[in-house]
């Protein structure tokens, strides 16, 4: 049994901020948790735009994105992703553009046509909810500045201008599939909590990949990222207790934006419908031992063909999340480290 995955490894790093902790305390986590993936040889990491939610600190994820790549040596770091209807694609330009030139070839900009919050944020983030249609002449739009190639004569990002950051097109449908296929781009779904559609969308997104009309070019090759949950620890039944104390977190999050739940209240909706629909979110999920993964993760990564794997370390515990990465680390020399330090 090998010790890592056949595939690449990435890493989606949801930025939490897990009560009692500060968002500081959530962001410096993050650069935690990200300087030991650098270490361990892992691909990317990458951060989603999400909007007044309390317990996540990604909102400007550029500035983080910017905060993280400061703090590694070798990791790719991007968005996962940037909802493009809430920005002018020249804006995005100039933000990344900016990025690239800081950080030249490690910086990745995954793009979403989700808004990224509820209906009152997004008209607050001076959005009227028909930004999306327009989610493919944006993308275009983007990828000429970028590129050097603008669309609007007379206009280009600067900083931007040439830069090429690679785009990705995410989703969560069939839509982001059919649209990365037809623009040649690389596609990331979003499995870990939208795991319904994932093999038909893998298999659109394959079997219409259109190479000939490429914003990358002719020679472009369809890449195709499936995100996993992941739990990892030497004991399995840690990970196992890990998993249950994520559900119910999941539980409380998505059933309790109005109103108060306590631990009893979650414990009774696991057996809920409600609440079972909350954990269907989560039916794609790898818990137990380094051999328990790397196996679940390869079966996973066949079944879908996936050409890379992007990882969301579920764990609760800073030190089970760190414990996830060394064990199933890219990097065989790193894994073999002692295990990391968790300040």
């Amino acid at each position: 049994m090998p010790n890592t995955a056949s595939r690449p490894l990435s890493l989606l790093d949801l930025a939490f901020v897990r009560p009692p902790e500060t968002v500081a305390d959530g962001i410096a986590r993050s650069v935690r948790l990200a300087r030991t993936a650098d270490k361990l040889g892992y691909t990317r990491i990458w951060f989603a735009e999400h909007h007044n939610m309390p317990n996540i600190a990604s909102s400007a994820t550029a500035l983080l994105i910017q905060h993280v790549a400061a703090a590694t040596e070798n990791l790719r770091v991007g968005s996962g992703g940037i909802m493009l209807p809430n920005h002018a694609p020249l804006m995005i330009a100039e933000q990344f553009g900016t990025l690239a030139t800081l950080y030249p070839d490690r910086i990745d900009l995954g793009l979403g046509r989700a808004p990224g919050t509820d209906g009152p944020t997004m008209r607050a983030l001076r959005r009227d909810g028909t930004e999306a249609d327009r989610f493919q002449a944006d993308v275009m739009e983007l990828s000429g500045y970028l590129t050097g190639y603008s669309r609007i004569p007379g206009v280009n990002a600067y900083p931007g201008l040439g830069t090429n950051v690679p785009l990705y097109i995410l989703g969560s449908s069939l839509f982001g599939a059919q649209l990365a296929a037809q623009l040649g781009l690389p596609y990331a779904f979003a499995s870990h909590f939208a795991p319904q559609m994932l093999n038909q969308a893998a298999h659109i997104y394959r079997e219409h990949f259109d190479a000939t009309n490429s914003l990358l070019g002719p020679d472009a090759q369809p890449h195709f990222i499936a995100a996993a949950n992941v739990i990892a620890h030497d004991d399995a039944t840690v990970a196992q207790e890990q998993k249950t104390l994520a559900e119910n977190a999941w539980i409380k999050n998505h059933l309790g934006r109005n109103r108060q739940i306590t631990d009893e209240d979650v414990v009774m909706l696991r057996d809920h419908p409600a609440g079972q629909q909350v954990l269907s979110m989560l039916s794609r999920v790898a818990v137990g031992t380094q051999a328990d993964v790397v196996s679940w993760l390869d079966a996973f990564a066949e079944e879908v063909q996936a050409d890379e794997l992007m990882l969301v370390n579920l764990a609760p515990e800073e030190a089970v999340q760190h414990r996830t990465l060394e064990l199933l680390a890219p990097s065989m020399a790193a894994a073999q480290e002692s295990p990391a330090r968790v300040a």
